[in-house]
């Protein structure tokens, strides 16, 4: 497996539209194990959409097992062709990405949503998320539509914000 290049903003690849998957072969599934090593390397990263590596197919990796909000959660979700069907509440929540290093921003999502997508193989898969999974799940999709989080913030004025950058080490 590899670690891929993560495409930063303002790279305009981001913007792009993903197209759907159609072949469910051996190359897709090395290039989801790569993707999958990619997310594992970055920082603390819950989610990874292919296009942030420059690969526009509509596939998303989400783990939300391992953070302060676990529950409830579905786990590691290798989401094909991920499709939102039905959502519902809203709430405002603090984002970041792996593809806007430096910076954060309140951005506003569904509480609940239904989503419809494929595994690897092209096996229909289908699943109610709520809360934080809900969100990052939102948040991996507007990738493959080309959307970023700062195109969703409330007020990029009071809304966005820069990232502490904390060095290695002790002071001095």
């Amino acid at each position: 497996m590899a670690i891929l290049d993560i495409l930063t903003l303002p790279d305009q690849a981001l913007k792009q539209e993903s197209a759907p998957v159609t072949e469910f072969d051996d190359e897709l599934r090395a290039f989801i194990g790569d993707l999958e090593e990619t997310r594992r390397n970055g920082p603390a990263a819950v989610g990874i959409a292919a296009p942030q590596v420059g690969y526009f197919r509509r596939v998303v990796i989400v783990d939300c097992s391992t953070t302060r909000k676990p529950v409830p959660n579905h786990g590691r979700l290798v989401l094909v062709n991920p499709e939102i069907t039905h959502w519902e509440g809203y709430e405002m929540g603090r984002e970041g990405c792996l593809s806007v290093p430096d910076y954060t921003g309140n951005v506003i999502r569904a509480t609940h949503i239904h989503l419809l997508a494929q595994d690897p193989y092209g096996h229909d898969l289908e699943f109610d998320m709520e809360g934080y999974e809900a969100r990052a799940v939102q948040h991996e999709i507007d990738h493959l539509d080309g959307m970023l989080f700062v195109d969703r913030v409330v007020s990029r004025r009071t809304d966005l914000f820069q990232r502490k950058v904390y060095q290695k080490g002790g002071k001095g």
